[in-house]
C-alpha cells in the first residue's frame, strides 16, 4: 500500500475515534487536503520580491507588487472555475469582495475592511499553473509593523495547529539572523529531525547583485552556488536558485508594444546605447530623439529594470530573439525562471505525496497528543508506524541527517549517497545523473550499478555505523527504482 494510501486509511480511522468531538471537522480538512494541489507558500523579508515572483509563476500579474494594503494580508491564489476574491475576517463570516483588472493587475477593493482585520485573503482564478499547486503570497518577515510580520509567523509555524503550508519557497537577498530563525522554526521536528526537504531558497532581486551588469545572473549563480554550500543553509533549504524576478515576471506577460519600443533603443548603435544605459536618470532623461517619452521609459524601468533593458535590448540587436513570444522565451531562461520551475517541480511536485502525508501526519499526532479517547493510543501507534517505516521518510532522514553532517564521509560518497536517496529530484534520471531522455534499459543498468555499490558499503564492517544506516536506505532506494523501472518496461 502506498505511503498516501496508508495516510488516508490512518485518518479514516481517526475521524472515528474523534466523531462527535471539535476535532473531527479539523481531521475532515486535513483528509480533504490530502486531495488539493500542493500548497506552498512564497515568503521572506520585507522587499524580497514576494509578490513578484508568485507572478511570474503564475504566468500572470495577479499580486499587487507596490505597499499598498493587500501586501499587507496573507493571500492564497488557487485554481478555479470563476474569477472571485474572498475575504475572511478576523472576526465574521468570510465575505465577497470587489476587484478590478487595470493592466493585467488585480485591484482589490477591502471596502469597510482594514488589512489588520483580514486574516487572509483567497484569490480564485482559472490558470494552467495553478492545478497542481496552490501558492500563499505572504506577507514580509522583519516588517515594521509586528502584526504584519506576525501574521506571516502565525501562518507558516502556528503554535496550535498544522501549518497550512506543505512547502515553502524563501526569498533570501542576504542571509539575515531573521531568515534562520524562520526556516528552522518552519521545520518540524516530528516527523523527523529538522529537515529542509520541504523549503527552497531563492537568491531574489538576483539581477541587483552585479549592480545590473550583463554578467549580474553569472555573479548571482556564483553566490547562489556558495550559499547552497554554506552549511547552515543546507540545513535550511534544498537549493538555492538565482532569479531576477522583476524580469522573470516580465518574461511571462510581455507586450508587444513594449518589445517595440525595446527596438527604439536596440537600433541605436552600441556605443550610444551603452552612454544611454549608464544609469536610471539618463535613460529617463537623455537622447530626446529616440521617439520615446519619459512616461514610456519609465514605464520601461518599471517593468525590466535597468539591468533588463540592457539585456533585451542587446537580445534584440544581437537578432537572438525578434518577436515578443521569442524574446519572452529568453528571457524566462536568463532570469532564472526555468531553472526555478524545474527545482519546484523535482523537488515539490513530484514529491506530493510524500509532503502531503508529511502535513497530514504532523495534524494527526498533534491531535492524538491533545486529545486521549478512546483508541486514540493505538491511532498515535499507527502514526509512529507509518513514520518510522515509510521509505520516503527515512529517505527524508537521511538527507536531514547529510545536511546537518551527522552522516560523514569521502566527499564523492556523501554526494553519491544523497544523489541517489533524492537530494537533487525524485525522477530516476535524477537519482542516476542521467539525463532526462535516458532510456528504460540506460536506466536499469545505472540502478544495478549503484544498488551493488551501495550492498557493498552497507555490508562493509569497516563502514562506519551512521554511514551503514544511510547505505541500507540507499539499497532500498535502488531496489525501489528497479522495481518501478520493471514495471515500465
Amino acid at each position: 500500500m502506498s505511503l498516501i494510501d496508508r495516510t488516508r486509511n490512518t485518518l479514516a480511522q481517526a475521524l472515528s475515534v474523534y466523531a462527535g468531538t471539535g476535532y473531527h471537522e479539523r481531521l475532515a480538512a486535513v483528509r480533504d487536503r490530502l486531495d488539493e494541489p500542493l500548497r506552498v507558500a512564497v515568503a521572506g523579508r520585507v522587499k524580497a520580491g514576494k509578490s513578484t515572483l508568485l507572478n511570474a509563476l503564475i504566468g500572470e500579474r495577479l499580486a499587487p507588487t507596490d505597499a499598498g494594503e493587500c501586501t499587507r494580508v496573507v493571500t492564497w491564489y488557487q485554481d478555479g472555475h470563476a474569477y472571485r476574491v474572498t475575504a475572511t475576517p478576523q472576526q465574521g463570516s468570510p465575505r465577497r469582495l470587489r476587484f478590478t483588472r487595470d493592466d493585467g493587475v488585480i485591484d482589490i477593493d477591502l471596502g469597510d475592511l482594514r488589512a489588520e482585520d483580514v486574516a487572509q485573503l483567497v484569490v480564485t482564478w482559472p490558470s494552467q499553473a495553478l492545478r497542481s499547486v496552490t501558492l500563499i503570497d505572504t506577507p514580509g518577515i522583519g516588517s515594521l509593523s509586528e502584526q504584519i510580520s506576525r501574521s506571516t509567523w502565525g501562518l507558516l509555524v502556528p503554535d496550535d495547529e498544522e501549518t497550512p503550508a506543505d512547502a515553502v519557497i524563501y526569498l533570501l537577498r542576504h542571509l539575515h539572523a531573521n531568515d534562520v530563525e524562520f526556516l528552522r522554526a518552519f521545520h518540524d521536528t516530528e516527523v523527523s529531525r529538522p529537515s529542509p526537504v520541504n523549503a527552497i531558497g531563492v537568491l531574489s532581486r538576483a539581477d541587483e547583485i552585479g549592480a545590473g551588469r550583463l554578467d549580474s545572473m553569472a555573479s548571482a549563480r556564483r553566490i547562489a552556488t556558495r550559499l547552497g554550500n554554506d552549511p547552515n543553509v543546507r540545513r535550511l533549504v534544498q537549493s538555492v536558485v538565482p532569479v531576477a524576478g522583476l524580469l522573470a515576471e516580465t518574461a511571462v506577460t510581455l507586450t508587444e508594444t513594449e518589445v517595440a519600443h525595446l527596438r527604439r533603443i536596440a537600433a541605436l548603435p552600441v556605443r550610444q546605447a551603452e552612454d544611454l544605459l549608464l544609469s536610471v536618470d539618463r535613460f529617463v532623461q537623455a537622447r530626446p530623439e529616440l521617439g520615446l517619452t519619459s512616461l514610456e521609459r519609465e514605464a520601461l524601468l518599471a517593468r525590466f529594470g535597468l539591468f533588463g533593458v540592457r539585456l533585451t535590448s542587446t537580445l534584440l540587436r544581437r537578432a537572438v530573439a525578434g518577436t515578443a513570444t521569442e524574446l519572452s522565451r529568453e528571457l524566462a531562461e536568463r532570469s532564472g525562471l526555468n531553472h526555478l520551475r524545474e527545482i519546484i517541480g523535482s523537488l515539490f511536485l513530484e514529491r506530493r505525496d510524500v509532503l502531503k502525508s508529511r502535513s497530514a501526519l504532523l495534524a494527526l499526532a498533534d491531535i492524538t497528543r491533545s486529545c486521549e479517547r478512546p483508541g486514540s493510543a493505538a491511532l498515535a501507534a499507527e502514526v509512529e508506524g507509518i513514520v518510522a517505516s515509510a521509505h520516503p521518510f527515512n529517505e527524508l532522514r537521511v538527507l536531514s541527517s547529510l545536511r546537518a553532517g551527522w552522516v560523514t564521509g569521502k566527499a564523492d560518497v556523501v554526494a553519491d549517497l544523497e544523489q541517489v536517496i533524492g537530494g537533487s529530484g525524485n525522477s530516476a534520471g535524477q537519482r542516476l545523473r542521467l539525463t532526462p531522455d535516458a532510456s528504460v534499459p540506460e536506466l536499469t543498468a545505472a540502478a544495478e550499478q549503484a544498488l551493488v555499490r551501495w550492498q557493498r558499503r552497507a555490508e562493509n564492517p569497516m563502514t562506519a555505523y551512521e554511514m551503514t544506516v544511510a547505505a541500507r536506505v540507499a539499497v532500498r532506494s535502488c531496489e525501489g527504482m528497479l522495481a518501478e523501472l520493471g514495471r515500465s518496461r
